[in-house]
Protein backbone atom coordinates (compact mmCIF):
# COMPACT_ATOMS: atom_id res chain seq x y z
CA UNK A 1 0.00 0.00 0.00
CA UNK A 2 2.72 2.06 0.83
CA UNK A 3 4.30 1.55 -2.30
CA UNK A 4 1.55 2.63 -4.25
CA UNK A 5 1.04 5.60 -2.53
CA UNK A 6 4.30 6.34 -2.98
CA UNK A 7 4.72 5.89 -6.57
CA UNK A 8 1.36 7.80 -7.00
CA UNK A 9 3.05 11.34 -4.74
CA UNK A 10 5.96 10.71 -7.18
CA UNK A 11 3.91 10.45 -10.26
CA UNK A 12 1.67 14.02 -8.98
CA UNK A 13 5.45 15.54 -8.32
CA UNK A 14 6.31 15.29 -12.02
CA UNK A 15 2.90 15.52 -13.36
CA UNK A 16 2.36 19.31 -12.01
CA UNK A 17 5.71 20.87 -12.79
CA UNK A 18 4.73 19.70 -16.17
CA UNK A 19 1.37 21.20 -16.33
CA UNK A 20 2.80 24.83 -15.30
CA UNK A 21 5.46 24.44 -17.62
CA UNK A 22 3.02 24.21 -20.37
CA UNK A 23 1.17 26.82 -19.01
CA UNK A 24 4.17 29.23 -19.05
CA UNK A 25 5.16 27.83 -22.46
CA UNK A 26 2.01 29.46 -23.92
CA UNK A 27 2.84 32.87 -22.48
CA UNK A 28 6.72 32.55 -23.76
CA UNK A 29 5.25 31.44 -27.07
CA UNK A 30 3.24 34.72 -26.90
CA UNK A 31 5.82 37.03 -25.92
CA UNK A 32 8.22 35.66 -28.32
CA UNK A 33 6.23 36.02 -30.99
CA UNK A 34 4.76 39.46 -29.86
CA UNK A 35 8.46 40.85 -30.24
CA UNK A 36 9.44 38.83 -33.26
CA UNK A 37 5.86 40.87 -34.60
CA UNK A 38 6.69 44.25 -33.09
CA UNK A 39 4.50 44.28 -30.99
CA UNK A 40 3.34 44.39 -26.97
CA UNK A 41 1.59 40.62 -26.40
CA UNK A 42 -0.20 39.83 -23.42
CA UNK A 43 0.51 42.63 -20.44
CA UNK A 44 -2.97 42.82 -18.60
CA UNK A 45 -3.16 39.96 -16.74
CA UNK A 46 -0.45 39.56 -13.88
CA UNK A 47 2.51 41.42 -13.83
CA UNK A 48 4.20 41.77 -17.19
CA UNK A 49 1.15 39.27 -18.28
CA UNK A 50 2.40 36.54 -16.28
CA UNK A 51 -1.55 35.18 -15.52
CA UNK A 52 -2.58 35.15 -18.62
CA UNK A 53 -2.16 31.40 -18.89
CA UNK A 54 -4.37 30.68 -16.09
CA UNK A 55 -6.65 33.36 -17.13
CA UNK A 56 -7.05 31.82 -20.25
CA UNK A 57 -7.83 28.37 -18.96
CA UNK A 58 -10.50 29.62 -16.82
CA UNK A 59 -12.36 31.10 -19.64
CA UNK A 60 -12.01 27.71 -21.64
CA UNK A 61 -13.42 25.68 -18.32
CA UNK A 62 -16.02 27.42 -17.65
CA UNK A 63 -17.27 27.82 -21.33
CA UNK A 64 -20.32 25.59 -22.41
CA UNK A 65 -19.80 22.21 -24.18
CA UNK A 66 -21.42 22.01 -27.14
CA UNK A 67 -21.55 18.37 -28.99
CA UNK A 68 -22.61 17.95 -32.25
CA UNK A 69 -25.92 15.80 -32.23
CA UNK A 70 -24.68 13.12 -35.02
CA UNK A 71 -21.26 12.60 -32.81
CA UNK A 72 -20.26 9.33 -31.40
CA UNK A 73 -20.09 10.98 -27.88
CA UNK A 74 -17.65 8.31 -26.50
CA UNK A 75 -15.33 8.47 -29.40
CA UNK A 76 -15.67 12.40 -28.89
CA UNK A 77 -14.48 12.59 -25.24
CA UNK A 78 -12.25 9.99 -25.32
CA UNK A 79 -10.18 11.55 -28.19
CA UNK A 80 -8.65 14.27 -26.27
CA UNK A 81 -8.37 11.97 -23.20
CA UNK A 82 -5.91 9.65 -25.30
CA UNK A 83 -4.06 12.79 -26.47
CA UNK A 84 -3.17 14.06 -23.64
CA UNK A 85 -2.78 10.64 -21.40
CA UNK A 86 -0.32 9.95 -23.86
CA UNK A 87 1.73 12.70 -23.90
CA UNK A 88 2.05 12.83 -20.22
CA UNK A 89 2.84 9.29 -19.98
CA UNK A 90 6.09 9.69 -22.21
CA UNK A 91 7.64 11.84 -19.08
CA UNK A 92 7.60 8.60 -17.34
CA UNK A 93 11.05 7.33 -18.69
CA UNK A 94 12.59 10.91 -18.96
CA UNK A 95 15.66 11.28 -16.38
CA UNK A 96 15.54 14.62 -14.81
CA UNK A 97 18.88 14.44 -13.31
CA UNK A 98 20.91 10.83 -11.68
CA UNK A 99 18.18 8.80 -10.55
CA UNK A 100 15.60 11.49 -10.74
CA UNK A 101 13.27 9.59 -12.62
CA UNK A 102 10.36 7.57 -12.31
CA UNK A 103 11.31 4.42 -14.09
CA UNK A 104 14.46 4.07 -15.43
CA UNK A 105 13.21 1.66 -18.38
CA UNK A 106 16.01 0.07 -20.48
CA UNK A 107 14.14 0.44 -23.25
CA UNK A 108 12.77 4.30 -22.47
CA UNK A 109 13.45 5.49 -26.26
CA UNK A 110 11.44 2.49 -27.49
CA UNK A 111 8.78 4.06 -24.88
CA UNK A 112 8.80 7.59 -26.11
CA UNK A 113 8.59 6.03 -29.86
CA UNK A 114 5.44 3.67 -28.78
CA UNK A 115 4.01 6.58 -27.33
CA UNK A 116 4.42 8.91 -29.96
CA UNK A 117 2.65 6.70 -32.40
CA UNK A 118 -0.16 5.87 -30.29
CA UNK A 119 -0.98 10.00 -30.11
CA UNK A 120 -2.26 9.48 -33.68
CA UNK A 121 -5.23 7.40 -32.15
CA UNK A 122 -6.28 10.85 -30.54
CA UNK A 123 -6.12 12.30 -33.58
CA UNK A 124 -8.43 10.12 -35.76
CA UNK A 125 -11.21 9.57 -32.59
CA UNK A 126 -11.37 13.00 -33.22
CA UNK A 127 -11.95 13.27 -36.86
CA UNK A 128 -14.02 10.88 -37.30
CA UNK A 129 -16.22 10.45 -33.98
CA UNK A 130 -17.50 14.42 -34.49
CA UNK A 131 -19.22 13.58 -38.26
CA UNK A 132 -18.20 16.45 -39.81
CA UNK A 133 -15.84 16.85 -43.14
CA UNK A 134 -13.58 19.79 -41.66
CA UNK A 135 -13.23 18.13 -38.91
CA UNK A 136 -12.71 14.64 -40.51
CA UNK A 137 -9.79 15.94 -43.96
CA UNK A 138 -8.11 17.28 -40.69
CA UNK A 139 -7.70 14.08 -38.98
CA UNK A 140 -6.69 12.59 -42.12
CA UNK A 141 -4.02 15.26 -43.13
CA UNK A 142 -2.74 15.12 -39.62
CA UNK A 143 -2.54 11.41 -39.60
CA UNK A 144 -0.73 11.15 -42.97
CA UNK A 145 1.85 14.07 -41.76
CA UNK A 146 2.46 12.31 -38.38
CA UNK A 147 2.65 8.62 -39.63
CA UNK A 148 5.05 9.83 -42.96
CA UNK A 149 7.33 11.70 -40.14
CA UNK A 150 7.48 9.07 -37.59
CA UNK A 151 9.46 7.14 -39.80
CA UNK A 152 12.11 10.12 -40.24
CA UNK A 153 11.57 9.96 -36.09
CA UNK A 154 12.24 6.89 -35.46
CA UNK A 155 15.47 6.19 -37.97
CA UNK A 156 17.54 9.71 -36.66
CA UNK A 157 16.85 8.05 -32.90
CA UNK A 158 18.36 4.72 -35.00
CA UNK A 159 21.71 6.57 -35.34
CA UNK A 160 21.52 7.86 -31.81
CA UNK A 161 21.17 4.26 -30.48
CA UNK A 162 24.07 3.15 -32.76
CA UNK A 163 26.53 5.52 -31.38
CA UNK A 164 25.30 5.58 -27.55
CA UNK A 165 25.19 1.06 -27.51
CA UNK A 166 21.79 1.67 -25.75
CA UNK A 167 18.35 2.54 -25.88
CA UNK A 168 18.10 3.57 -22.02
CA UNK A 169 18.61 7.47 -21.94
CA UNK A 170 20.45 7.47 -18.58
CA UNK A 171 23.20 5.83 -20.64
CA UNK A 172 22.41 7.78 -23.63
CA UNK A 173 23.33 10.87 -20.97
CA UNK A 174 26.18 9.07 -20.31
CA UNK A 175 27.69 8.27 -23.66
CA UNK A 176 27.84 12.01 -24.17
CA UNK A 177 30.54 12.50 -20.92
CA UNK A 178 33.40 13.28 -23.62
CA UNK A 179 31.37 15.08 -26.45
CA UNK A 180 27.30 15.58 -27.15
CA UNK A 181 25.97 14.04 -29.69
CA UNK A 182 25.18 16.96 -31.66
CA UNK A 183 28.37 17.75 -32.80
CA UNK A 184 29.22 14.37 -35.05
CA UNK A 185 25.69 14.19 -35.85
CA UNK A 186 24.38 17.33 -36.52
CA UNK A 187 22.81 16.74 -39.84
CA UNK A 188 20.87 13.87 -37.82
CA UNK A 189 19.91 16.49 -35.26
CA UNK A 190 18.27 18.80 -38.46
CA UNK A 191 16.90 15.84 -39.71
CA UNK A 192 15.56 14.81 -36.23
CA UNK A 193 14.03 18.08 -35.15
CA UNK A 194 12.36 18.89 -38.40
CA UNK A 195 10.28 15.21 -37.47
CA UNK A 196 9.63 16.11 -34.43
CA UNK A 197 8.33 19.43 -35.73
CA UNK A 198 6.21 17.38 -37.95
CA UNK A 199 5.10 15.07 -35.11
CA UNK A 200 3.65 17.80 -33.14
CA UNK A 201 1.97 19.57 -35.74
CA UNK A 202 3.87 23.10 -35.44
CA UNK A 203 5.05 25.46 -38.30
CA UNK A 204 5.70 24.72 -40.98
CA UNK A 205 3.92 21.40 -40.66
CA UNK A 206 0.74 22.51 -39.02
CA UNK A 207 -1.10 22.50 -42.69
CA UNK A 208 -3.88 19.90 -40.80
CA UNK A 209 -5.07 23.75 -38.38
CA UNK A 210 -4.67 25.86 -41.41
CA UNK A 211 -7.80 28.01 -40.04
CA UNK A 212 -8.60 29.69 -44.16
CA UNK A 213 -9.33 26.26 -44.94
CA UNK A 214 -9.86 23.58 -42.49
CA UNK A 215 -11.76 25.62 -39.64
CA UNK A 216 -9.33 24.28 -36.70
CA UNK A 217 -8.41 21.06 -38.55
CA UNK A 218 -9.42 17.86 -36.50
CA UNK A 219 -10.63 19.43 -33.42
CA UNK A 220 -12.84 21.92 -35.26
CA UNK A 221 -16.04 21.11 -32.65
CA UNK A 222 -14.27 20.49 -30.01
CA UNK A 223 -15.03 23.40 -27.15
CA UNK A 224 -14.69 23.71 -23.42
CA UNK A 225 -12.72 21.41 -21.17
CA UNK A 226 -12.04 19.01 -24.05
CA UNK A 227 -10.38 21.26 -26.38
CA UNK A 228 -8.43 22.73 -23.46
CA UNK A 229 -6.74 18.42 -23.07
CA UNK A 230 -5.92 19.28 -26.47
CA UNK A 231 -4.00 22.34 -25.96
CA UNK A 232 -2.19 20.50 -23.45
CA UNK A 233 -1.34 17.61 -25.06
CA UNK A 234 0.34 19.91 -27.91
CA UNK A 235 2.52 21.68 -25.67
CA UNK A 236 3.01 19.03 -23.65
CA UNK A 237 4.44 17.10 -26.39
CA UNK A 238 6.53 20.15 -27.29
CA UNK A 239 8.43 20.70 -23.76
CA UNK A 240 8.41 16.43 -24.00
CA UNK A 241 10.64 16.04 -27.31
CA UNK A 242 12.63 19.64 -26.68
CA UNK A 243 13.48 17.37 -23.58
CA UNK A 244 14.02 13.97 -25.26
CA UNK A 245 16.41 16.41 -28.01
CA UNK A 246 18.40 17.57 -24.74
CA UNK A 247 18.73 14.15 -24.02
CA UNK A 248 19.25 12.66 -27.62
CA UNK A 249 21.90 15.62 -28.45
CA UNK A 250 22.80 17.85 -25.49
CA UNK A 251 23.97 15.90 -23.19
CA UNK A 252 21.02 15.71 -20.92
CA UNK A 253 21.92 17.06 -17.23
CA UNK A 254 25.69 17.03 -18.24
CA UNK A 255 27.43 19.91 -17.18
CA UNK A 256 31.29 20.70 -16.31
CA UNK A 257 32.33 17.95 -12.72
CA UNK A 258 32.61 21.39 -10.67
CA UNK A 259 28.93 21.52 -10.53
CA UNK A 260 27.79 18.35 -10.70
CA UNK A 261 29.36 17.21 -7.67
CA UNK A 262 28.48 20.30 -5.83
CA UNK A 263 26.86 18.67 -2.73
CA UNK A 264 24.84 21.78 -1.72
CA UNK A 265 23.42 21.92 -4.79
CA UNK A 266 22.10 19.45 -7.39
CA UNK A 267 22.14 21.68 -10.78
CA UNK A 268 21.54 18.60 -12.87
CA UNK A 269 17.78 18.97 -13.03
CA UNK A 270 17.95 22.82 -13.77
CA UNK A 271 21.03 22.24 -16.69
CA UNK A 272 18.30 19.83 -18.09
CA UNK A 273 15.47 22.71 -17.88
CA UNK A 274 17.70 25.51 -19.15
CA UNK A 275 18.68 22.84 -22.41
CA UNK A 276 14.74 21.91 -22.92
CA UNK A 277 13.90 25.66 -22.71
CA UNK A 278 16.69 26.26 -25.31
CA UNK A 279 14.79 24.12 -27.69
CA UNK A 280 11.15 24.89 -27.20
CA UNK A 281 12.72 28.23 -28.41
CA UNK A 282 13.68 27.42 -31.56
CA UNK A 283 10.34 25.90 -31.71
CA UNK A 284 8.45 29.70 -31.09
CA UNK A 285 11.19 30.93 -33.44
CA UNK A 286 10.36 28.60 -36.76
CA UNK A 287 6.70 29.33 -36.03
CA UNK A 288 7.73 33.20 -36.07
CA UNK A 289 9.89 32.90 -39.67
CA UNK A 290 8.31 29.92 -41.46
CA UNK A 291 5.48 29.86 -43.70
CA UNK A 292 2.84 27.05 -43.73
CA UNK A 293 3.54 24.73 -46.88
CA UNK A 294 1.29 22.84 -48.91
CA UNK A 295 -0.09 19.58 -47.85
CA UNK A 296 1.51 17.56 -50.88
CA UNK A 297 4.97 19.39 -50.24
CA UNK A 298 5.29 18.22 -46.73
CA UNK A 299 4.82 14.42 -47.79
CA UNK A 300 6.85 14.79 -50.96
CA UNK A 301 9.68 16.64 -48.54
CA UNK A 302 9.84 13.68 -46.33
CA UNK A 303 9.89 10.59 -48.99
CA UNK A 304 11.78 12.07 -51.08
CA UNK A 305 14.33 14.48 -49.46
CA UNK A 306 14.90 13.29 -45.74
CA UNK A 307 14.01 9.95 -46.05
CA UNK A 308 17.20 8.79 -48.70
CA UNK A 309 19.46 11.33 -46.35
CA UNK A 310 18.60 9.54 -43.03
CA UNK A 311 18.73 5.78 -44.68
CA UNK A 312 22.24 6.82 -45.70
CA UNK A 313 23.11 8.01 -41.99
CA UNK A 314 21.89 4.79 -41.39
CA UNK A 315 24.61 2.88 -43.11
CA UNK A 316 27.65 5.58 -42.97
CA UNK A 317 27.55 5.55 -39.12
CA UNK A 318 28.15 1.96 -38.21
CA UNK A 319 30.26 2.15 -41.15
CA UNK A 320 32.62 4.30 -39.94
CA UNK A 321 32.51 2.67 -35.88
CA UNK A 322 33.83 -0.37 -36.97
CA UNK A 323 36.04 1.44 -39.49
CA UNK A 324 37.36 3.12 -36.54
CA UNK A 325 37.27 0.43 -34.02
CA UNK A 326 35.16 2.48 -32.43
CA UNK A 327 31.90 -0.44 -31.62
CA UNK A 328 30.53 0.05 -28.06
CA UNK A 329 29.75 -3.39 -26.25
Amino acid sequence: MLSILYLVLESIAVILPILLAVAWMTILERKVLAATQRRVGPNTVGYYGILQPFSDALKLIIKETVIPGSANKVLFYLAPIIAITVSLLGWAVIPLGQGLVISDFSMGVLYTLTLSSLGVYGILFAGWSANSKYAFLGAIRASAAMISYELILSSSVIVVILLAGSFNYTKIIEAQQAIWFIVPLAPVFILFFIAILAETSRTPFDLQEAESELVAGFFTEHSSIIFVFYFLAEYSSIVLFSAVTSILFLGGYNFPELFINNTFLNLQACVLGLKTCAICFVFIWFRATFPRVRFDQIIVFCWTALLPVVMAFILLVPCLLIAFDLVVV
